[in-house]
């Protein structure tokens, strides 16, 4: 049964992902298991060790220029003190990994170190750590820190501690050896981190000629691991093979007196460019289906144009990838919360943030979008504030637009075949708003979550998405909240709707269709409605309207159908902040049978009514069962608890307790159950 299985497996991957795909993908294992990659990059430092003259190390800017510091400092006012907060942190050997709490920088991984291939699948490390937990100070974004703290100061100490700890982590990571070299994207955000760094600390007196010689041999090394192992990102499009062409393209900006300089400019344009293309659909949707990853992708985009910018005005971008970022950026931009830059915590959520040149918090999406905006929609947006500043490092030499825009402008829906994602809904009061999870998987899923949603109140996330917390972990912690039984949406016979293949695969897709919308006289979303076909297998299409009310509140309104009379289970789950609550007696609910929560949020009581209605008629049922959980634990009504419910992950390696509210019932079909959010007034 199982070699039966893994055929079958094996059938529906190459039909979904597609032989050039998988095609890739094999050729890159047949690689590691014959020794070929090693040989090759062997092969590499000898070239490198004839190759690095003294006139081919010559480094030049990456950017066109840095930004002034009065200008800069104007900008921040009081934020800079974040910025020299951050660099005093790290100068005491703190970092803050993923936007997370503080933890020791530890730049060398556990000795002794063997041939990168064998940390390549990221479980060979002592205590089966997670590997995500290595690379992320290896990526160097505590380096982006102290050069903003540097620049912006000309303390001198802050270069020192740069030099400091970038010859420690060279001493301690040799080329190709060890978890730091595993992977060829760490290595290209490594490279960037790198390239900037040695631009801002040049004029510093602790950068001699002999340091700046090794950071530029360093980039040569780092340069030379991306192509033998490209087939890997290529294999699987999406931010490796971005990332590694952006790597490429900024080594041959640095060093353009280098012999390889144009075959690195030459490969990493070539597959940025083909990256850019394909991995935006029409509509600006990433196809990561990813909030983070969307980030990640625009960040790079803009690096690269900023390098761009500097070294290569006479090969312009194509205007279909210009069109594509711009798209994109709006896409990101509809899904930002207007009070606090915070966005839905949708699909994989890795706490990547390869560009920290911000003062503004890790969960802050303001900095990017604002940027991007400056570039890709040759728009300054309002208001104007300290996340300002990242366009302010990269592109100090533009002037900003004269045309001027505002994120709320960008959520005006407009309805097509499909409706225009991201659904983004608003209440008629302005107070929440919410994102409704429609799509067509033009690529793999990341997570089980067709027509989740998400409600935003005040700057408030009071129904969320569980993030990710972990990739690399045993069971049940092994990447499990991509799982649709954490996800708020109705679930049947409490079976996943997608088959998960792999650590990072479903397959079997689904996908969901908008039916119907409404919109007011300013263009506002109010209503939507939407059907997903995965529980086809059954014979049983749900379909989901979520509602925008006039007083505030919001509907919204589960159905199932199929054969009639058939017996199915239906759960449905919502994910509440972990706050104070109070259940509600069926009996105390005013004119229906129903179930009822309240919780308190921060500025008053937040109600949830959850209504059963029965079969064809229409008729309110009983109330259904239902389970409250916390952190893997029931804490009210009865049934079987997932250790994996009742928790979110604002990023990754951290997780929260949270309220799982899961309603269920077995009745024939037709089953139709509408859940009411009632805000507090604010008449």
């Amino acid at each position: 049964m199982k070699l039966q299985r893994r055929l079958s497996v094996a059938i529906k991957a190459l039909r979904e992902l597609g032989f050039g795909s998988l095609g890739l993908y094999a050729l890159y294992r047949i690689g590691l298991v014959t020794g070929h990659y090693h040989r090759k990059l062997s092969s590499a430092l000898i070239q490198l060790d004839r190759l690095n003259t003294t006139s081919a190390l010559k480094s030049y800017p990456c950017l066109a220029s840095l930004p002034d510091q009065g200008e800069l400092n104007r900008q921040l006012g009081d934020q800079a003190k974040v910025i020299y907060a951050q660099a005093d942190e790290i100068a005491s050997g703190k970092v803050r990994l993923f936007g997370n709490q503080v933890v020791p920088l530890v730049l060398t991984p556990p000795q002794p170190l063997a041939p990168w291939t064998e940390y390549e699948a990221g479980d060979n490390l002592p205590g089966g750590k997670d590997i995500k937990f290595i690379w992320e100070a290896g990526r160097f974004g505590w380096a982006y820190k102290l050069a903003m703290a540097y620049h912006l100061s000309g303390d001198q100490r802050y270069a020192e501690i740069f030099w400091q700890y970038s010859e420690q982590f060279l001493a301690a990571n040799p080329p190709y050896l060890g978890p730091h070299w595993a992977s060829a994207q760490e290595a290209a955000l490594r490279l960037v981190a790198l390239a900037f760094c040695l631009q801002v600390f040049a004029g510093s007196p602790h950068s001699t000629p002999r340091r700046i010689e090794l950071l530029a041999r360093t980039i040569t090394i780092h340069a030379a691991r991306i192509p033998p192992t490209m087939v890997y990102a290529r294999s699987q499009n999406n931010n490796h093979l971005i990332s590694e062409a952006v790597g490429l393209y900024t080594a041959s900006a640095v060093l353009r007196d280098h012999p390889l300089s144009a075959s690195w400019h030459t490969l990493g344009w070539k597959w940025l460019i083909y990256g850019l293309r394909t991995q935006i659909t029409p509509d600006g949707c990433y196809m990561q289906h990813s909030t983070n990853y969307h980030r990640l992708m625009l960040q790079a985009a803009l690096w690269a144009f900023a390098v761009h910018d500097q070294v290569s005005t006479d090969e312009p971008f194509p205007e279909e990838v210009s069109t594509h970022l711009a798209t994109a950026t709006v896409w990101l931009g509809k899904l930002i919360d207007p009070q606090t830059g915070c966005v839905p915590n949708l699909g994989h959520n890795d706490g990547s943030y390869i560009l920290p040149l911000t003062t503004c918090q890790f969960q802050d999406y303001r900095p990017v979008i604002h940027a991007a905006a400056r570039i890709f929609l040759h728009q300054s947006l309002e208001p104007e504030g300290p996340w300002d500043d990242m366009g302010t490092w990269l592109f100090s030499q533009v002037k900003p637009p004269q045309a001027r825009g505002n994120l709320d402008s960008w959520r005006g829906f407009s309805a097509g075949k499909n409706g225009e994602p991201p659904h983004v809904l608003q209440s008629p009061n302005g107070k929440s708003w919410a994102y409704f999870r429609s799509t067509q998987f033009h690529s793999r899923p990341a997570h089980a979550d067709l027509l989740h949603l998400d409600l935003w109140w005040r700057g408030l996330n009071i129904c969320q998405d569980a993030g990710t917390y972990l990739y690399n972990a045993s069971p049940p912690w092994d990447n499990a909240l991509t799982s649709a039984i954490v996800h708020d949406s109705l679930l049947v016979n409490d079976q996943e709707y997608m088959l998960r293949a792999g650590r990072f695969l479903y397959l079997d897709w689904a996908e969901s269709h908008v039916i119907e919308t409404l919109a007011d006289g300013e263009n506002r979303l109010l209503s939507i409605t939407a059907r997903h076909n995965g529980f086809r297998k059954m014979g049983i299409n749900y379909t989901r309207q979520v509602t925008a009310c006039a007083d505030g509140s919001w509907k919204v309104l589960d159905r199932l159908e199929g054969q009639s009379g058939s017996i199915h289970t239906a759960s449905l789950h919502w994910l509440l902040p972990d706050w104070e609550y109070e259940l509600s007696d069926p009996a105390s609910v005013v004119d229906s049978a129903a179930i009822a929560i309240r919780f308190h949020s921060p500025h008053g009581w937040i109600g949830l009514k959850t209504e059963l209605y029965q079969g064809k008629s229409g008729r309110l049922a009983e109330p259904a069962d239902f389970m409250l959980v916390r952190a893997g634990r029931l804490l009210h009504g009865f049934g079987i608890v997932s250790p994996i419910m009742g928790w979110v992950s604002p990023t990754y390696g951290e997780k929260k307790p949270a309220l799982a509210w899961i309603i269920k019932t077995s009745q024939a079909l037709p089953i139709q159950i509408k859940s009411t959010w009632k805000l507090p007034d604010e008449s």
